[in-house]
């Protein structure tokens, strides 16, 4: 197996996020506005005050340079970068240290219908099907999905229904992203239309599995500044 090139990251002082996209942090040269690659609610991922670590690109084209990919609060680490989750459980699925998910061979971007599946899982003769979902939200010492209405969302517990009830393994991956969170549970009290879907899903067989990564060992950290 390749090895994965760590990203060395950077730290400064959360300010705002605006524009969904964007954030403005604060560092000892001053402010500085960065990326955020997350279109959801972020619900108690970042608050003023709060310790960013970021990313810098070296595309010259990028409008901007840098992405928020941690937050550090309440002694926690958030990786609020939900393109992760999926590179953080493709990583563990082929070495398999995913629980339940051993021994086979692994490929990205599968289609299913009008859309893809995070992985497609075979061994022999048999096909899993994997959708990775990124859990970030903690409240009350338990971590839930999703932290917004999620229509998308949705739509892949349908699928996965259908995998299943055409007799191949369907699996839900919750991919823990915060160091605090130990189990995950559907948010009833932020969509409830996920949460029916989710219980029917796992009526017809859908099985829900969760991965919690280090995620201080999935970075390099500059801490000279």
């Amino acid at each position: 197996m390749a090895h994965t090139v760590k990203p060395t990251l950077s730290s400064a002082t959360f300010i705002r996020r605006y524009k969904r996209f964007l954030a403005d942090v604060e560092l000892a040269s001053g402010e500085m506005t960065i990326y955020v690659p997350n279109t959801g609610a972020m619900t108690n991922c970042g608050s003023a005050g709060d310790t960013v670590w970021f990313s810098t690109s070296s595309n010259p084209t990028r409008k901007y340079q840098h992405t928020w990919e941690l937050t550090e609060r309440n002694g926690h680490l958030i990786c609020v970068n939900t393109a992760r989750a999926n590179q953080f459980a493709g990583e563990a699925l082929r070495s398999n240290r995913v629980k339940g998910l051993t021994d086979y061979e692994v490929k990205p971007e599968v289609k299913y219908g009008d859309s893809r599946i995070d992985f497609l899982l075979t061994r022999d003769e048999q096909k899993c099907y994997v959708e990775v979902k990124s859990c970030t939200l903690l409240e009350d010492g338990q971590g839930y999905f999703p932290d917004t209405v999620t229509v998308r969302g949705q739509k892949h517990l349908k699928e996965l229904t259908k995998i299943a009830q055409e007799g191949h393994r369907a699996v839900l991956l919750f991919c823990i992203l915060h160091s605090g969170i130990d189990s995950v549970l559907a948010a009833h009290h932020i969509d409830p239309t996920y949460a029916v879907l989710l219980d029917n899903a796992k009526a017809q067989g859908v099985e829900v599995l969760t991965y919690k990564p280090d995620l201080r060992g999935m970075f390099e950290y500059d801490t000279s500044a």
